[in-house]
């Protein structure tokens, strides 16, 4: 990745952590991943390969960071749009987050659950020409026994001038879980929020290309 897609990234991922804080004064646990191929068709897309880089909040951890395991989901259909220029993905699907016993991680399980909602496919052209997509849904399953709701956001590489042809890497993605939200479409809200804070942040670094 380029500098300017690094920082793009890094100040993206402080804006998406800042967000569930700014919105609930409740507690709630992050997760950051990197990399992974985020591969499908209009069948659905689905992540592998991802890696579980920082675990903030989850039971007595503080924060934790190293190679703490996997990220991995499916979605449904494309129900809008087209892969190439953004759409949208129906509900369904599986999201799965693994520990894998270092640090003081749970090995195995930390949360599972599916995509309750639309889950949105957002490209942006930057000033050169070539292309990120961002892809964000809301998600409800179990954590530690728990019923729980949360948001991933999930950016990929640059993908250069063409376009999203079946297979790209990740470029980096952060998954927040709350346990006392009253309605999955709080959370949306802070995915929208998210695409808007990256457009920006594009915005400002190509002026210094």
């Amino acid at each position: 990745m380029s500098l300017s897609g690094k920082i793009l990234w890094s100040a993206v991922l402080v804006s998406i952590m800042m967000l569930p804080n700014l919105a609930l004064a409740k507690s709630d646990t992050d997760f950051s991943n990197s990399g992974g191929t985020l591969a499908g068709s209009s069948a659905g897309l689905s992540l592998s390969g991802s890696t579980l880089t920082a675990i903030t909040g989850y039971g007595s951890l503080g924060t934790v960071t190293g190679d703490l395991g996997t990220v991995s989901f499916t979605t449904g259909a494309l129900a809008t749009g087209s892969l190439q220029m953004g759409g949208s993905f129906a509900a369904g699907g599986t999201f799965t987050i693994d520990g894998d016993g270092s640090d003081g991680v749970t090995s195995g399980v930390l949360f599972s659950g599916t995509f309750s909602g639309p889950v949105t496919w957002t490209l942006t052209t930057l000033a050169n020409g070539t292309h990120n997509y961002m892809l964000t849904g809301v998600v409800t399953g179990t954590m530690g026994g728990a019923s729980v709701n949360g948001v991933t956001v999930q950016l990929t590489i640059n993908t250069g001038k063409g376009y999203f042809n079946g297979s790209t890497m990740i470029a980096g993605g952060n998954t927040d879980v709350q346990t006392s939200i009253p309605e999955p479409s709080t959370l949306a809200l802070l995915g929208t929020g998210a695409i808007s804070l990256a457009g920006s942040f594009r915005k400002k670094l190509m002026q210094f290309r």
